[in-house]
């Protein structure tokens, strides 16, 4: 696996991706259609699932391919075992091999909790938690067999913090850290076993905790409870994007390769 950073190899490089491919769930839109542009602008060849809006994702290939990327898109519901296999399979298939994934795709059902239903938390459970799981695992099969990988996870600050009509949300984000604890000391294990673990690239997995980020997900939240929300932040303002993606690139990096089962906040102090 040759080295994904440009220059002396110190830690101030921009990461470059050629020849590795990156698979980003829920990768068209927010914060996933940074962290894939990203990548693609890197060298990456870059995977993008998506749940079901087919227009949209086949548009948001042709900007990838802008970018040289050998881009390719992947329907599938994360909330099922078998099309996470699936997806991890057609990447795998078409592109010869997977380097990184991104466990991205999330989905927010909130009430308070009395008034959850069954369906409103298993719903959210099975998407957020299960998916990020079976992902890892069909990925982590791959990335075994060859020695090299990264999973990152993207949780939120909800699940440190908590909120208000969030139980659902704030467990299955809060549930990523240990996934990803567990994982990373299986990862390490399972390369030991293999006597594959000197290599300083690495197997890691790691998670990333966005806290208030500007996307379409906050466009339907009122002026004034938006201006509430800055104020709580130290920072005093709403994350971009692309501050999320920077920090992924980072962690997908061969500059990270003696960091696993951490958690990084990029949410401008808020959980201080």
């Amino acid at each position: 696996m040759e080295s994904s950073t440009s220059g002396s190899g110190s830690m101030l490089d921009i990461p470059r991706f050629d020849d590795r491919v990156a698979l980003v769930t829920g990768g068209s839109r927010g914060i996933g259609r940074a962290i894939s542009l990203g990548f693609a602008m890197q060298g990456a060849t870059v995977a993008t699932g998506y749940s079901s809006n087919q227009d949209a994702a086949e548009t948001f290939r042709g900007e990838l391919s802008e970018h040289g990327s050998e881009a390719s898109i992947h329907q599938g519901n994360i909330g099922s075992a078998e099309d996470c296999r699936r997806v991890i399979e057609e990447v795998i298939e078409q592109h010869g091999r997977l380097d990184i994934l991104v466990n991205n795709a999330g989905i927010t059902i909130d009430k308070t909790a009395l008034k959850l239903t069954d369906e409103d938390w298993y719903k959210v459970l099975a998407v957020n938690l299960s998916g990020a799981f079976f992902m890892s695992q069909a990925a982590l099969r791959h990335m075994g067999d060859r020695g090299t990988g990264r999973i990152v996870n993207i949780s939120s600050v909800i699940g440190s913090t908590g909120n208000i009509g969030q139980a659902n949300y704030a467990a299955s984000k809060s549930g990523l850290f240990g996934l990803t604890y567990t994982l990373a000391k299986e990862a390490a294990f399972m390369l030991k076993r293999a006597d594959k673990l000197g290599d300083p690239i690495g197997l890691t997995v790691n998670t990333v905790t966005p806290g208030f980020i500007a996307t379409e997900m906050l466009d339907a939240v009122p002026e004034k409870v938006l201006e509430r929300i800055k104020d709580s932040i130290p920072l005093g303002r709403l994350g971009e994007p692309e501050e999320v993606a920077r920090v992924v690139r980072f962690i997908a990096s061969d500059n990270a390769g003696y960091i696993t089962g951490q958690v990084w906040g990029v949410n401008g102090g808020l959980d201080m």
